[in-house]
């Protein structure tokens, strides 16, 4: 190695041992955005200058959340970025999906607060490309213990079928549920169809006792709750309104 290479060496050295002095004091408060990428990525980079890399990557998706969201293909766009960083990338935006799921699972979730669970769910789906529909399944707590997705594709009455929605959730025994779908546009106003779907999903769960607590639309960075807004309260009135005028009739 000739002089001039050890000085680069030293000095990048001296670079990274300043990132990590810095994360040390202040965690990542001052950290620019490529800066956070560019340790990142030291760590399947060990003796290169990925600083540039860093300002590419966050440059070429956004910011950091568009780092980590880049599908592997893209990450690999980014020159000097190869398929062990793209790795280490998709590992750390994995590892943020388990933290977040356990976060889920553990919180105390309560209606109208919904806290860790809509934060998990903006983390999961609220970068989804395709509109998706998935069931919460809550213990008699009102505990998430799992979310499946049962739907793909644009939410519409002929993708979402209340017949297959509640044997499923009758498979998993769940004391209540809460449905939600991602609007991937990133407006979550509640379409006409959300609205005529959600209804009658209530309707038919009344039908069969099943306890429907919410129906959560997710964006990247908001969300819109069905019982927030108080549609839940009003189709579960209709309902009850509903199954009592055909007692009246059969009676």
């Amino acid at each position: 190695m000739s002089g001039k290479q050890r000085d680069v060496a030293a000095s990048q050295k001296n670079h990274r041992e300043r990132l990590r002095q810095r994360f040390d004091k202040d965690g990542l408060n001052g950290f620019h955005d490529y800066e956070v990428i560019e340790v990142l990525l030291t760590f399947s980079i060990p003796r290169s200058n990925c600083k540039d890399m860093g300002k590419d990557a966050v440059n070429a998706f956004g910011g950091v959340r568009g780092v980590l969201d880049a599908p592997e293909e893209d990450l690999k766009s980014i020159v000097g970025l190869g398929p062990r960083s793209a790795f280490t990338v998709r590992f750390v935006r994995a590892l943020v999906d388990r933290y977040f799921h356990e976060g889920m699972v553990r919180g105390e979730y309560t209606v109208g607060n919904p806290g860790s669970l809509v934060d998990y769910l903006k983390v999961t789906m609220g970068i989804e490309e395709r509109e998706s529909f998935a069931v919460v399944y809550l213990n008699a707590q009102n505990c998430p213990t799992t979310v499946e997705t049962l739907f793909e594709g644009t939410l519409t009455s002929s993708v979402v079928y209340p017949r297959e929605v509640l044997r499923k959730v009758l498979e998993r025994n769940a004391a209540s549920i809460i449905f939600v779908h991602n609007h991937p546009s990133g407006c979550v106003e509640p379409s006409e169809d959300d609205r005529t779907i959600t209804r009658d999903l209530v309707l038919a769960a009344s039908l069969m006792d099943i306890r429907i607590l919410d129906h959560i639309i997710i964006g990247a960075d908001s969300h819109f709750s069905f019982a927030d807004h108080g549609l839940m309260r009003e189709y579960a009135k209709e309902a009850q309104e509903f199954h009592e005028s055909r007692r009246r009739t059969v009676s």
